[in-house]
């Protein structure tokens, strides 16, 4: 039996998602939590996410999966009640359910949307949003930033906004880069793609800043983007300013079609941010 896992966490304390010996991450909390409640152990439990969230990262729309060989006596609304009493207060499930046939949290995605949020004036930095708002010296102009990410959106490939590894495409679809303030005045970014390749969206942010800062024309990113290398002047932003906020799926019966799919074009690419 396979469930859906929908959660969120504030990642300020993470070293990422993926488990890694000797280090907190989301991955780790969350299946040893699910090994505790379940009674199996934690080794024998595999727990497969939709983006990977980098050290740092925030997640409110995060999706995994987790695969049962047999059913859950008390009923997935217990569980999730129960797995929240053993996870940390910075990691919630918001709803256990069962996984509809040919679900796969990663490949069946069809986008992921993230948002990155940034204080550009001394009157809207709120010190109790310091953690997933960056405080930013100088404003900005959203208006250059907007035209700066116009060419950007599209198939690309992103190697000049991603660390590259070995084996892994640097080729995505940038679905929506566009800036806007919301109530507060907060300059958020929104960025959706059926994947991200590592650290691509605060790669993106941080070239973009400089567009809206006026250190550089609005053509810049994207002369950085058809230079297809990492350019030094491209400054990563900090990771506590991103945050994963939406997964989208397919209608059930489009699901396998979408995990083949998306298995087939990406077998060695990562999904980071």
């Amino acid at each position: 039996m396979r469930l859906r896992i929908d959660l969120a966490y504030d990642g300020t304390d993470f070293h990422g998602w993926a488990a890694q010996p000797a280090l907190r991450t989301v991955q780790g909390d969350l299946t040893t939590a699910l090994a505790t409640v379940l009674r199996r152990p934690a080794g024998g439990l595999q727990v497969v996410c939709a983006g990977r969230t980098d050290a740092g990262v925030h997640a409110r729309g995060q999706v995994a999966h987790v695969d049962l060989v047999d059913e859950v006596p008390e009923g997935l609304d217990r569980l999730a009640r129960r797995v929240n009493g053993v996870l940390p207060p910075d990691v919630r499930v918001h709803r256990i359910v069962v996984a509809p046939d040919g679900f796969d949290a990663r490949f069946a995605a069809l986008w992921r949307r993230y948002a990155y949020r940034i204080a550009d004036s001394a009157d809207v930095v709120d010190p109790l949003h310091r953690r997933h708002v960056l405080a930013w010296p100088r404003p900005l102009d959203l208006d250059a930033m907007n035209a700066a990410s116009a060419p950007l959106v599209g198939l690309h490939d992103f190697a000049s906004f991603c660390k590259q590894r070995p084996g892994a495409t640097t080729i995505r679809t940038l679905l929506e880069l566009s800036w806007s303030r919301d109530g507060a005045g907060v300059a958020v970014g929104r960025v959706r793609a059926d994947a991200f390749c590592h650290s691509m969206v605060r790669a993106l942010v941080g070239c973009l800043v400089a567009v809206g800062e006026g250190r550089k024309p609005p053509e810049w990113p994207r002369e950085i983007l058809t230079a297809e290398r990492r350019d030094p002047g491209v400054v990563v932003l900090h990771a506590h300013g991103l945050t994963l906020e939406e997964v989208a799926y397919p209608p059930d019966d489009e699901l396998a079609a979408r995990v083949a799919q998306a298995a087939a074009r990406r077998v060695a690419a990562e999904t980071d941010a």
